[in-house]
């Protein structure tokens, strides 16, 4: 098991999502939150997709996030977190 660390500004971002988010989205931001964190501390490195400067991306809408494995230490550090605007109805 990996330890999952939320940078400053990763989590600051968050707050502000939850906070411009319609009500009725903040159970699946809450859920999001929940899955992204276990799916990060079981097996990270094989999560997401890879980019530069050994950062991956993870998206479990309505959030993604931005994070670094640290394989010594068994730690994940969350640094950007974004929101993902559901898709709006065909009319």
């Amino acid at each position: 098991m990996f330890t999952v660390r939320w940078t400053r500004a990763a989590l600051d971002r968050l707050a502000e999502i939850w906070l411009r988010v319609p009500s009725g989205q903040r159970h699946a931001l809450t859920t999001a939150t929940h899955v992204l964190d276990g799916r990060l501390a079981g097996d990270p490195q094989n999560e997401g997709e890879s980019r530069p400067g050994g950062r991956r991306v993870l998206l479990v809408p309505p959030l993604g996030v931005a994070f670094k494995v640290d394989l010594q230490a068994h730690k994940v550090i969350v640094l950007q977190a974004w929101y993902i605007r559901p898709p709006r109805p065909r009319p």
